[in-house]
């Protein structure tokens, strides 16, 4: 989802300064509302478990997009589906660019021995090189972001109306578990933040058993409501749009809150901001890491699906106090 939404930014100012140039976005069909509100946009829903299912799929894919009528192929996602698609492109003449992952430095940035520990290239400016290396011409430094999106009477049934409070969303979890931080913490930051009678907090997730851990961290606080199961994802996508800020792991939820122009503050374990994955337009004070001093082989991957023996507690170098005093800061009525 992170890998999608890191892509909207980029996508959005191609179109502000190309105008006349349509694009059709190819992905799943649960990513759509992302590109709902940009012009010039248009949305192809990839069917992965029909049509486009398999090798056969990728064929009759190519078929599809071919109706198209299209010019160029921009792949920002660079695995084996979209390789096969974009050369059968170029095999019928079309011009063709795809962004590099960068995955030589980010090893060196994640490896035990002879880590190089210095940013990469973020993953938001190699998109931007590939649709440079099309022709065209993008610059995100600028960002123009969408307006907050009009809350639905469904929305204000969980939300209530804004008044003069602080909106703060919280996204506890994350893919893998190194990534997250530790629930009796986070339970810490909540209490902390939630005692203000100006504040109001947004806890989301998805699934049963992070629904039960989000009930758990809210229970007994007027001022925390529980979102998971409650808005389809639109709504969510919308409620988020009109947070003053995001505390959120190194997950997809981080980039969905900087693509619509929120602050976000990220905490970060085995992962690191210096592997590209800094959610767009945000400072990098806003990225708050795990002690380098105690575990000097941090980072250990770029998506934190290693373990390594003894990093468990990584995550407890960060501060309850910095990670609430970061989100106040970033609070103005």
């Amino acid at each position: 989802m992170g890998d999608v939404a890191m892509t909207v930014p980029v996508i959005r100012a191609f179109v502000q300064q190309n105008q006349g140039v349509k694009i059709t976005v190819v992905s799943r069909p649960f990513f759509k509302p992302f590109f709902d509100d940009i012009p010039n946009v248009n949305f192809f829903a990839v069917d992965v478990k029909g049509r486009h299912k398999g090798t056969m799929g990728l064929f009759a894919l190519y078929a599809d997009l071919k109706k198209l009528k299209i010019d160029a192929v921009a792949d920002l996602h660079n695995v084996l589906r979209s390789i096969v698609i974009r050369n059968l492109f170029a095999l019928s003449g079309k011009k063709i660019a795809y962004t590099d992952k960068g995955r030589a430095d980010k090893k060196a940035l994640t490896r035990a021995e002879n880590k190089i520990f210095a940013p990469v290239k973020p993953m938001i400016d190699r998109h931007v090189d590939t649709f440079k290396n099309l022709g065209f011409f993008v610059d995100v430094t600028n960002p123009v972001f969408p307006e907050k999106a009009q809350l639905s009477a469904d929305i204000i049934r969980v939300s209530a109306e804004k008044e003069k409070q602080y909106w703060i969303g919280i996204a506890p979890f994350a893919q893998y578990d190194s990534k997250v931080y530790p629930l009796d913490l986070m339970q810490k930051v909540i209490d902390d933040l939630a005692s203000n009678p100006h504040s109001k907090l947004f806890l989301f997730g998805g699934g049963k058993e992070e629904t039960e851990k989000l009930n758990r961290l809210s229970q007994g606080k007027q001022h925390v409501i529980v979102v998971a199961g409650k808005l389809s994802f639109k709504q969510e996508l919308d409620l988020i749009s009109n947070l003053d800020v995001m505390l959120s792991m190194d997950s997809g939820n981080a980039h969905i809150a900087a693509m619509l122009g929120v602050k976000v503050v990220t905490l970060w374990g085995a992962t690191h901001p210096y592997a590209g994955f800094k959610p767009f337009h945000q400072p990098f004070d806003n990225c708050l890491t795990a002690d380098r001093e105690k575990y000097p082989l941090l980072p250990t991957s770029v998506y934190g699906n290693k373990n390594v023996p003894g990093y468990e507690d990584a995550m407890r170098t960060i501060p309850v106090a910095k990670v609430v005093n970061r989100i106040q800061s970033q609070l103005t009525l």
